[in-house]
């Protein structure tokens, strides 16, 4: 078996790395780059790998069986629908395929089955902000069926890559920022991506698709602020559920609590909540603070925090990874 890593030197290509050493999968392994990278030496598995250049003709001579994306949207369209005419099938981490309908999108705690369904070989690690939160959705979708959600998001630096983190310490220093369109340190940022025709910014677009389509619900209510916040790392989002039935709090704690890749914090007279920094190097996504909203009838609150570049990104992928094989 040959596994391909596409984009092994960025933040994310990185800990996919290291999530399959710890799951100690098997194979053997080519680690892709852009030329800029290309030659590059990796320690990974106990061996030495230099890293290839992406290009077609290397692509064809290794013929991979799977291959792990995550270089951005444009070299994913790229090289992708090569990999899946060559046999090969792609976990792609880009926003690439997302929205087509016949690629699934796909968080292993929600719609597992949905591998079966990539007929094109191409399955889509959904937006690190939305894996963040569907895991706790879909448990309590198939308690009560929600009507409609609402999202107010933390993101952390890292969400933007090197890039995101080097602004963050260079903006500290007072120095113009270079990928944020302000300053971060000392500050909040309600914009990530471009803003559309509607308002929102793709980021905010990107969790109200995704939402629906995890979870086969098109007809769900989503609405979403998404906010950069001066964090090196871990995505938190504040959420406001209404279901079409009258909600128990001590039932969903007990679901919340038994349900795969969730860890329940909830005990707030003792500070016990999520955080970002508890969160951080973990692959679930933490949960608290949940609560009746006692201004609109059957809704709740609750907070999540996940480590965007692991459950977000790279954890994620190998998990679909591990149902394919």
């Amino acid at each position: 078996m040959k596994i391909a890593v596409v984009g092994a030197t960025g933040l994310v290509g990185q800990t996919i790395l290291q999530v399959l050493q710890e799951e100690k999968i098997k194979a053997d392994y080519f680690l892709f780059s852009s030329a800029r990278s290309a030659g590059k030496r990796v320690m990974f598995m106990g061996k030495e790998h230099q890293v290839l250049e992406l290009t077609h003709a290397n692509i064809k001579k290794v013929k991979p069986d799977y291959a792990l994306f995550s270089a951005g949207a444009l070299t994913s369209k790229n090289f992708a629908p090569l990999c899946g005419d060559l046999g090969c099938t792609v976990i792609d981490n880009s926003s690439a395929f997302r929205r087509e309908p016949t690629i699934p999108l796909v968080v292993p705690e929600c719609n597992p089955e949905d591998v079966k369904n990539a007929a094109s070989r191409i399955i889509s690690n959904p937006n690190c902000s939305t894996i963040g939160v569907v895991a706790v959705l879909k448990p309590l979708e198939d308690l009560y069926k929600i009507k409609r959600v609402i999202y107010s998001t933390y993101q952390a630096v890292s969400g933007a890559g090197h890039a995101g983190i080097e602004d963050y310490y260079s903006s500290a220093k007072g120095e113009t920022p270079k990928k944020f369109p302000h300053p971060i340190f000392n500050n909040l940022i309600p914009h990530i991506d471009s803003f559309l025709d509607n308002g929102n910014t793709k980021e905010e677009d990107k969790m109200i698709f995704e939402t629906r389509k995890i979870l086969h619900r098109r007809d769900l209510g989503v609405s979403a602020t998404a906010v950069r916040v001066p964090i090196l790392n871990c995505h938190s989002i504040s959420v406001n559920i209404e279901f079409e039935k009258e909600p128990d709090i001590a039932e969903i704690k007990r679901v919340l609590a038994k349900s795969p890749g969730i860890v329940l914090l909830d005990n707030p007279a003792d500070g016990v909540y999520p955080m970002p920094m508890l969160a951080h190097g973990f692959n679930e996504v933490f949960v608290g603070r949940i609560r009746l909203d006692s201004s609109r009838k059957n809704c709740i609150n609750l907070f999540t925090a996940s480590d965007n570049i692991r459950k977000g990104a790279a954890v994620n992928a190998v998990q679909i990874l591990k149902l394919l094989l």
